[in-house]
């Protein structure tokens, strides 16, 4: 006699429908609205620039955009002048470096505490310096000229650095914290254990490694202040202290006659200085923000 043991039946699935793949497409417009959107952002910064390189060296330029059919740097040769260029590039330099130092230096010693320790009213100051970042400039210069009319400060390039770092000051020191947030505090207590004052591994330790957040500050300062027209126009009057902002006005004539060819050379001159900053501060901080070579374990 033979016993038959039924197995269970196995449930089939249903045979698995074709759908369509909708996500590739619409990758791919995506990719090409973007690409578009480049093309067209990078055509609006090329063109002023295409401008100024035409111009510069062409002798009959306008202001529209063409090739020069003679190219010539008379251009560069009349507007190359110690009153007309040099002087209020130097102007410039002074106020930028001035400002920009200050700037990173006062920032350093406020965003140290903000960083290391937990103070009491942290949270209100910071809310009171990210406040102060969003307040205009236009919107202080009536009190501003008050006040340096009070303190005999009108005409001075010390007063117009002073006023600059004051109010480059809010985004500098939140910046900077941020930075210094990332360099590990065990890295000083290791100094403090050997006997290093905070100050000294401030200097020694934190800074050192956090160069690349005071590059980014220091070029965000200093173009800021470069760039500048309306602070040194309202608070400078003698045109020896005028910077390069201000002294391109020079080559804006009465009843709109514009000298195009040596306003685009003076801009020409007027960004190299800017260009040379970058590079400079490339080749110094390219590669020293490097935390992970300073922890061990």
């Amino acid at each position: 006699m033979t016993v038959e043991i039924a197995t269970p039946a196995v449930p089939t699935r249903p045979p698995a429908r074709k759908t369509r793949s909708v996500a590739a497409p619409t990758k791919r417009g995506a990719r090409w609205f973007a690409n578009i959107a480049l093309v067209v952002i990078g055509i609006a910064f090329l063109v002023p620039i295409a401008w100024i390189v035409f111009s510069s060296v062409d002798p009959a330029a306008s202001v529209s955009i063409e090739l020069p059919s003679k190219i010539t740097f008379d251009n560069f040769a009349q507007v190359f002048d110690f009153d007309l260029t040099i002087r209020p590039l130097l102007n410039s330099a002074v106020i930028s470096l001035g400002a920009a130092l200050l700037t990173v230096v006062v920032g350093v010693l406020a965003a140290y505490p903000l960083s290391r320790f937990n103070l009491r009213f942290q949270r209100g100051f910071l809310y009171g310096v990210l406040f102060g970042s969003c307040l205009p400039i236009t919107a202080l210069m009536v009190p501003v000229y008050a006040m340096f009319v009070q303190l005999k400060l009108l005409d001075s390039i010390p007063g117009v650095i002073l006023f600059m770092a004051a109010t480059s000051l809010p985004m500098a020191i939140w910046m900077l914290k941020n930075f210094m947030d990332s360099v590990p505090i065990s890295l000083e207590e290791a100094a403090w254990v050997d006997g290093a004052s905070a100050m000294r591994a401030l200097t020694q330790i934190v800074l050192p490694l956090m160069r690349s957040g005071i590059g980014v500050v220091f070029i965000f300062v200093f173009t800021q202040a470069w760039g500048n027209f309306f602070v040194p126009f309202v608070l400078l009057f003698s045109s020896d202290k005028m910077p390069a902002a201000v002294a391109i006005f020079t080559f804006f004539g009465n009843h709109g006659a514009v000298a195009y060819g040596q306003l685009a050379a003076f801009a020409t001159l007027y960004s190299v200085p800017i260009l040379v900053l970058y590079l400079v501060m490339q080749r110094v901080t390219g590669s020293s923000f490097a935390l992970a070579g300073g922890v061990k374990g």
